[in-house]
């Protein structure tokens, strides 16, 4: 049967499929108000949580609402708001673990270069603002395209899942 034939005859329109994200919609947006997704992801499975390494302090996590493909989460289990709150061994773990981020995904992805930070308060943009957490945020030369600026919108190429399994199998190699 021809494309055409299909329900959804073609027209000018290109559409940008991210089931991923429906799991947060059904969910709303009170999720957030009523648990912090930062304490209950280790209480997952490393598949439901999106969890790629756990580590004494800290766990590496993937972003569910991602810049990028790969990009990660470094979060102290500890529910803590701001970095000087951390203690002297979770500022080591989670500087450890941004490094080992950086060189797992510059292997899997073959990324250029990396925007890396922590907003620290919803006034400095946090999302989730009462649990610290650091992103590592792979870019490419060519990442970079009209989606964002004119139509705020990102175009990922793979799923989450695929990202997480890709990213924790090669993380202890």
């Amino acid at each position: 049967m021809p494309a055409s034939e299909f329900a959804g005859v073609p027209d000018q329109f290109q559409r940008l499929w991210t089931p991923h994200r429906m799991a947060y919609i059904q969910a709303g947006p009170e999720v957030l108000r009523k648990e912090c997704p930062f304490c209950a992801a280790p209480d997952k499975s490393d598949e439901d949580g999106l969890i790629v390494h756990r580590g004494r302090t800290a766990y590496v996590l993937l972003n569910l609402f991602p810049y990028n493909s790969g990009h990660l989460l470094i979060c102290p289990y500890r529910h803590i708001a701001t970095y000087d709150q951390a203690t002297a061994e979770e500022v080591a773990e989670i500087g450890a673990l941004t490094q080992r981020a950086m060189t797992v995904l510059r292997g899997v992805s073959r990324c250029d270069g990396f925007n890396i930070g922590m907003n620290q308060g919803s006034v400095a943009g946090a999302g989730v603002d009462e649990h610290l957490h650091q992103h590592v945020v792979p870019r490419w030369a060519s990442d970079a395209n009209f989606f964002p600026i004119i139509a705020r919108t990102k175009a990922l190429p793979q799923l989450l899942g695929e990202v997480r399994d890709t990213v924790a199998s090669a993380w202890d190699v």
